[in-house]
């Protein structure tokens, strides 16, 4: 892959050309699927959500001009509510948009592979251009921005998930899965486990044989540092819209594969109490028009552009949290000694960090950004790292010393550990709104502050057992 790689537009002049790409994917998967009954047409929500319906594969050809869904389908909460606060539904009259089908996506579904496929969508306004509210179009704006300046990020993303028996233990609480085909349940943490890859092993096998019919580049799985848990890592790419695709679609793979095993995949940002959370980790690189990686010197230190980046992403991360740690669940991984940072602070070779600069040659000189829970959209953590690093570019900012040592105890930058103190940075900060689009800020606030507001109405187990019989 090169730097050329086309940014998506919806331009008049790039219609036919999208069409024609369009009919030759529907003629070659029809050939080479003959079996296929029925599509899964998919538009990816604010929450990383995948919405969409089935059509049957006849209706499959007629994508090429599009099809319609509600612009509400971005205005929407975790449980699939429209939030009416946000804008987008009754009071503009619950209005359809267009969505047309984004090229290179139509794969096998993990569900049933041989008679049931799915296609990305993406949502246009009503003149035609990229629909401003959608994740997917948030993140090609800033891509373009980038790219405009004759610089080209390099993206891998990182997911950690839980594999969940579908059966509660004696008190009713989740718990780990026994192995397949034995009773032996594993309850101790062995982060680097072969074993426990040997346990799940025809479980991983399925994920990464799905991975490849749906083109999607996962390296295998690796055991994390809790019982049930996995991370699988993308390969890098320069096309940043794909390494989110792929990160949504294997998702949605994951979970797939487990509910054929009898378990339940969950990217919950913290699942137990006493285990570790699962994160998002992304590694971004940045490429020159020459193919030179910007972020390093010549002699392999770090370069002006990146130390730039740095600062700008450090200063837009507590506004960012907002989108890196989504719900009030997220916040629940920002516990001290638990390799998730809790200052906006970066540093070389130190994973207690919220920005490390990983180990490698000149060519893989890098950022990895640590934040964000799995929870989390990607297209969404990646905007807010682009947006954080554009920002850097046109602002003079001081960069903070890297942090060496133990970060969870070095001084920094705050970040918001509770969603209400998130939203309140992230609705206060004009440069991050203004880079991700007013109107994007607007719902997204207006939606992650009813569920918030939703949550906090809830009375839990926890307050009738504390204060039933001692208030």
């Amino acid at each position: 892959m090169t730097n050329l790689v086309e940014v998506e537009d919806f331009t008049l002049h790039s219609e036919e050309k999208r069409t024609s790409a369009f009919q030759l994917e529907v003629k070659t998967w029809l050939e080479r699927h003959p079996d296929t009954q029925y599509v899964d047409i998919l538009l990816n929500d604010l929450n990383g959500v995948f919405r969409g319906k089935r059509i049957p594969v006849s209706a499959l050809p007629k994508l090429e001009k599009g099809c319609y869904f509600p612009a509400s389908v971005f205005a929407m909460d975790i449980l699939g509510n429209t939030v009416e606060e946000a804008g987008l539904g009754q009071s503009l009259g619950e209005p359809d948009n267009l969505c047309l089908p984004v090229t290179g996506t139509l794969v096998p579904s993990a569900s049933d592979p041989q008679h049931i496929a799915q296609l990305l969508l993406t949502m246009c306004n009503q003149d035609g251009t990229p629909f401003d509210v959608e994740p997917r179009n948030v993140l090609n704006r800033l891509w373009q921005q980038l790219r405009n300046r004759g610089l080209f990020p390099v993206v891998a993303v990182e997911l950690e998930f839980y594999l969940v028996d579908k059966k509660r233990d004696a008190e009713g609480f989740i718990q780990p899965p026994c192995s397949p085909g034995s009773d032996e349940r594993n309850m101790q943490s062995q982060v680097y486990s072969v074993d426990n890859l040997d346990h799940f092993a025809d479980v991983l096998r399925d994920i990464d044989d799905l991975a490849r019919q749906q083109g999607i580049p996962a390296d295998g799985a690796l055991a994390e540092a809790s019982p049930g848990q996995f991370e699988i890592n993308l390969h890098h790419t320069r096309d940043v819209l794909r390494a989110c695709d792929h990160a949504v679609q294997l998702k949605r793979l994951i979970r797939q594969v487990a509910e054929n095993h009898g378990m339940t995949a969950t990217f919950m940002a913290k699942l137990y109490e006493e285990y570790a959370g699962s994160g998002m980790h992304v590694h971004i690189s940045m490429l020159d028009a020459a193919d030179h990686n910007a972020f390093a010197c010549d002699d392999g230190s770090d370069s002006p552009l990146m130390k730039r980046a740095l600062a700008g992403m450090i200063d837009l991360m507590p506004a960012s949290m907002a989108l890196l740690a989504p719900n009030v669940n997220a916040y629940r991984r920002f516990v001290p000694d638990a390799y998730v940072p809790l200052q906006a602070s970066w540093g070389h070779n130190n994973r207690t960090v919220a920005l490390r600069v990983p180990c490698g040659d000149i060519d893989n000189h890098r950022i990895e950004y640590r934040v964000a829970g799995a929870d989390a959209n990607p297209y969404l953590v990646v905007s807010a790292i682009l947006a954080g690093m554009l920002h850097g570019l046109d602002t003079q900012l001081p960069l903070p010393h890297p942090v060496t040592g133990n970060g969870h105890h070095a001084e920094g930058l705050a970040l918001p550990i509770r969603q209400s103190d998130a939203l309140y940075e992230f609705d206060n900060s004009y440069p991050l709104q203004k880079l991700l689009g007013e109107r994007f800020a607007s719902v997204w606030h207006s939606c992650k502050h009813h569920e918030l507001m939703q949550f906090e109405r809830l009375i839990t187990s926890t307050e009738i057992d504390w204060m039933l019989k001692n208030a």
